[in-house]
């Protein structure tokens, strides 16, 4: 089961003045499950998104991108249980032929239609199947429908991850939603699998695009589950601006600070949502990197940790084997690193110091911290001021048994 991580409550969360939200069922995967989920925008919306930056990103990461380049979107199409990549030409001409069909119903041109797939890789679209349902999906749109959207775009997730804030802007109350998906093939070089965040504030374009880099960056760019970046990453920021603020275009502002600052909490917590599910889970782990020259070494020996399936295994058999941290700080490529110079800790319990054990160290201090579902590892380096959160999880036999019958 997820760790410590709770269905959300559907009456929690928020609508957002200008988003509406349809749910059908288009038999993609499986036969009356609710896959397929549309977006629609209220003119004058504005949207800004990060992209994965694996090279085989899928055909809707390719068409998404370029409509967002040539638009303001109207409607965003979600599909699950096919990601529509690794199909070469014919994934785009499918992918454009449900864009079409979206465009074709609204009524709205194609290039205002975002769309997204999550699933399995080098299938076909069921183009067919998904066009036969949005009639169904738009019929379905209303405002409260996120509950329902959280749900129908999982995959192997076990827990829908949705939430709200609201927070006053100018002196108008603002209101921020997002959803977002994942539980493998979690390392995002960019956002999750899937994480959509709306706001009803008015927010320029330039400063939402920056907005969402930085949420991106302070949240769902500090996770991993496997080390596997997906072919599909998308993460979304609309903004309705419906609700009566002073638009938002200076990124020095306090108005832009406080919008912000509540998106990249609102994405960190969908993010790391997205660790404790992740498959197979039983340990939450925040790896904190302090006192490195600069942030992407810090990172660097995080992510060597955090990815280490020797680490990984130790922490779901509560095994205090810690000598498998110790040789994945080595190996994370900081070349210069002193190691008589760094301190591991296990939580509070200082466990390596001066090249190897620490003197204080008992096996019996490692062991009652190994057995917390969750559990801070803290590497302080003493070389400058940088530092780095990152967030993971252990590897279970689930994990193998999910990931091996993933099409099954």
């Amino acid at each position: 089961m997820p760790v410590n991580l709770a269905p959300p409550l559907a009456e929690k969360l928020l609508p957002i003045a200008g988003v509406t939200i349809g749910i059908a069922s288009a038999g993609i995967k499986k036969v009356g499950r609710q896959d397929l989920t549309l977006m629609l925008l209220a003119p004058g919306s504005r949207v800004a998104g990060v992209f994965t930056q694996n090279r085989f990103c899928a055909a809707p990461v390719i068409v998404a991108k370029k409509h967002l380049s040539k638009a303001a979107p109207r409607a965003l199409i979600i599909n699950t249980g096919n990601a529509n990549a690794g199909t070469g030409e014919d994934g785009l001409a499918r992918t454009r032929q449900v864009c079409d069909a979206v465009a074709a119903l609204l009524p709205c041109r194609e290039p205002e239609v975002l769309p997204f797939s999550t699933g399995v890789i080098m299938e076909p679209l069921p183009a067919d199947k998904i066009i036969a349902a949005i009639p169904a999906a738009i019929a379905d749109c209303r405002a409260d429908n996120w509950f329902a959207a959280a749900n129908a775009i999982m995959t192997t997730d076990i827990v829908a991850k949705a939430t709200s804030r609201q927070l006053e802007v100018g002196g108008k109350t603002v209101t921020i939603t997002g959803i977002a998906k994942g539980s493998g093939m979690i390392h995002p070089n960019m956002a999750t699998m899937l994480g959509y965040v709306a706001t009803d504030a008015a927010v320029s374009q330039d400063a939402l695009q920056n907005m969402v880099t930085q949420a991106a960056d302070l949240s769902f760019n500090c996770i991993t589950v496997d080390g596997d970046t997906s072919t599909n990453d998308s993460f979304i920021l609309i903004a309705t601006g419906q609700a009566g603020n002073a638009e938002i275009t200076d990124a020095a502002s306090a108005d832009y600070a406080a919008l912000a600052a509540a998106i990249t909490d609102l994405s960190r917590e969908l993010a790391q949502a997205i660790v404790r599910d992740g498959e197979g889970a039983t340990k939450f782990m925040q790896i904190q990197v302090e006192g490195g020259v600069d942030r992407d070494e810090c990172r660097k020996i995080g992510y060597a940790i955090a990815h280490s399936p020797l680490v990984k295994t130790a922490f779901f058999a509560s095994d205090p084997n810690l000598g498998r941290i110790l040789a994945a700080i080595g190996y994370a490529g900081v070349i210069d690193l002193n190691v008589d110079t760094l301190q591991l800790y296990l939580d509070d319990v200082l466990v390596a110091e001066n090249g190897g054990r620490a003197a204080s160290y008992q096996e019996a201090d490692g062991q009652r911290i190994m057995k917390q579902a969750e559990i801070t590892v803290r590497v302080v380096l003493n070389r400058g001021t940088a530092n780095a959160t990152l967030w993971t999880c252990d590897f279970s036999y689930d994990y193998v048994k999910i990931n091996a019958e993933y099409r099954s």
